[in-house]
């Protein structure tokens, strides 16, 4: 069946529906996110996003004279959690959520989404299969895919690094092996065979005895396919041997915790991590709204902005809760949103600027020219 053209909408998003007085109500939407563990970080930003557009749609009169009632919840990046949490937003009557961080949460909670006609929006999950296998398509990400992740990190290697000898390791996690292969696609397409491909079993207080066979393979960039937690503690046992490896990872080794975990073995590290929605002329107004309550609106803050956005222009254009109808009205209209124009393709993928390699530097990190 042909898809239709695509439409451009403005940000509008507070257009009034002809709804009767007697029939407003609150409309109740939720985050879904981990807002305690060692993911609470990025819980937070999604928290913080979503937060300030509700306040920002309330005050322009919400839609249609309804206002938006955002609820939370804490997944703590666990499966059973996520699934738990979306079943009480489905009985509490929520038609909309955003979130969850990691992959396999989202993967428990979509089944439920897509069985009780919720629509849901990720700015986090990146594993390729979140939106490949998707059990409905009232599931959507605006995070970049993995496979286009890897591909930035392969060509990357390939071109900065390609006269080494380049490991990558996955930590075995659904996120993890999803970008592991995908680094490996993408090294390989720019025509770089790595030295090593293999895994590592994640959560181990130390991880000298691995960097010792990188050291002995004479490997000169290794590539973490994991979580922050073991990227830091394989950094530092990088440095405690003054071995001459570069570090790099995924979008997960782009937080504090990070850093503040490997401490100065984190300087020069180098990962993938999502476009700096900052920059964007269209974020400036709610950038600065947000930074002057104190909110840095850095990573998912701005991108969960946009998921209700996104949200509240189909509600508006159609004036149903019912996720179907939601997610058939966003796949054929591109919506104006403080991280630009958005649109879906069939998979359910934002059509979205992806990756850039960045740098650690001290407590900092920044974009790298030649990425």
């Amino acid at each position: 069946m042909p898809r239709l053209p695509i439409a451009p909408i403005a940000t509008a998003v507070f257009i009034a529906l002809a709804i009767p007085a007697a029939a407003l109500a609150d409309i109740r939407i939720a985050v879904i996110a981990p807002l305690s563990g060692p993911y609470q970080p990025l819980g937070e930003e999604i928290k913080a996003g979503a937060a300030r557009a509700v306040e920002d749609i309330n005050a322009a009169g919400g839609i249609g004279g309804e206002k938006l009632r955002l609820d939370t919840a804490d997944d703590g990046c666990r499966p059973d959690n996520a699934a738990g949490d979306a079943t009480k937003a489905a009985a509490r009557g929520t038609v909309f959520v955003v979130g969850h961080v990691c992959a396999a949460a989202a993967e428990a909670a979509a089944d439920i989404y897509a069985d009780k006609g919720i629509l849901a929006v990720t700015p986090a999950v990146t594993a390729d299969g979140f939106t490949d296998h998707r059990p409905g398509p009232a599931i959507l990400r605006l995070a970049a895919r993995d496979d286009a992740q890897g591909a930035v990190a392969g060509a990357f290697l390939a071109r900065a690094h390609g006269k080494e000898r380049i490991a990558i390791l996955s930590d075995g996690s659904p996120y993890g092996r999803a970008l592991a292969d995908a680094v490996q696609a993408g090294l390989n397409a720019a025509g770089v065979k790595e030295a090593r491909f293999d895994s590592f079993a994640p959560g181990a207080k130390d991880y000298g005895g691995l960097v010792d066979v990188m050291i002995d393979d004479g490997i000169g960039v290794l590539f973490v396919a994991g979580y922050d937690a073991d990227a830091a503690l394989i950094a530092t046992a990088i440095k405690a041997r003054k071995a001459r490896i570069v570090l790099m990872g995924g979008d997960a080794l782009g937080t504090g915790e990070f850093a503040a975990a490997a401490g100065d073995a984190a300087t020069g590290t180098l990962f993938t991590g999502f476009t700096d929605w900052r920059a964007s002329p269209a974020a400036a107004e709610v950038a600065a709204k947000l930074s002057a309550a104190g909110i840095e609106p850095r990573n998912f803050v701005l991108p969960s902005y946009a998921a209700v956005q996104l949200f509240a222009a189909a509600r508006a254009a159609t004036g149903s809760d019912k996720g179907g109808d939601l997610a058939a009205w966003l796949g054929s209209h591109s919506v104006d949103t403080v991280i630009g124009p958005v649109a879906f393709d069939p998979k359910g993928d934002a059509r979205l600027p992806g990756f850039t390699v960045y740098r650690w530097d001290g407590e900092t990190f920044a974009p790298l020219p030649e990425s």
